[in-house]
């Protein structure tokens, strides 16, 4: 076997193994979206008065309507804890053990982002199953064409991770970092409610919304669930990716990045 695909499966399977020896991480990664479905949808949908959603036509529940921004919000939180495990590591030293392996350092940090993202796409569809209990449903086609958007939403939402774990130099202040990131990413975004009533609300938040990367990559995973082509939020997400994997990347090096700097 090539000594890539190695270092991938060895990377693929010591996270998995993490992920499965910490259920309260999978419970957690549950529990929150569907706080936010079965308590909060009812609130927010009679507040903003939505019962329309205009990219599909047609007449859906508030419910439905948040629940690719709950996708998203499962794989914001995964990334951000994947990247935490990155500053564990790095503070236990396995990560600069791992950095010294003979392969790229760019193939390792993939093979990284590669296992967050999939243990992503797991908690994903395990809340999917759970929303389906609930009555809301999708198209079937839309569960299996929503793979590949879940994949490349969660590698840019996992590259995001690992280029603010190239920041920080200690555990404790990951915390901190974690919720300046992640709040304003999921409320300026079109997780919650769509673009246009951002709009009706102030045009400089429908701005933010605009530019937020993780209103692409929620746009992206709803229309996928929808089985409806979204080109430009494609665009839009894989640009993100290569300019956090790029920058993380830097931040990784030794000889110019910040994790040299800091050495």
């Amino acid at each position: 076997m090539s000594p890539h695909l190695v270092a991938l499966e060895a990377i693929v399977t010591r996270e998995a193994l993490r992920f499965v020896h910490q259920r309260e991480r999978f419970v957690a990664a549950l529990v929150r979206p569907l706080v936010w479905l079965v308590v909060f949808a009812a609130g927010f949908r009679a507040a903003l008065g939505l019962s329309i959603t205009p990219p599909y036509e047609t007449y859906i529940a508030y419910e439905v309507y948040i629940v690719p921004g709950l996708c998203g919000m499962i794989q914001l939180f995964n990334g951000m804890q994947s990247s935490l495990s990155l500053v564990y590591d790095r503070e236990m030293g396995s990560m600069r053990l791992l950095l010294t392996s003979p392969l790229p350092r760019g193939w390792l940090l993939f093979c990284k982002l590669a296992a967050g993202a999939a243990i992503g796409v797991i908690q994903v569809y395990a809340f999917l199953g759970l929303a389906a209990a609930f009555g809301i449903v999708m198209p079937w086609e839309g569960y299996l064409l929503a793979a590949p958007a879940l994949a490349i939403t969660g590698l840019m939402l996992g590259a995001l991770g690992l280029l603010l774990s190239s920041f920080i130099r200690q555990l404790e202040n990951f915390a901190g970092v974690m919720n300046f990131v992640i709040f304003p990413m999921f409320f300026l975004s079109t997780a919650l409610y769509p673009l246009w009533k951002m709009a009706e609300s102030s045009p400089l938040l429908r701005d933010l919304c605009a530019l937020n990367p993780f209103s692409h990559a929620v746009e992206l995973i709803r229309f996928a669930l929808y089985a409806k082509p979204n080109p430009e939020a494609l665009g839009w997400t894989l640009l993100a990716l290569a300019v956090f994997a790029g920058l993380a990347l830097r931040g990784y090096d030794p000889a110019r990045g910040l994790i040299g700097r800091k050495a």
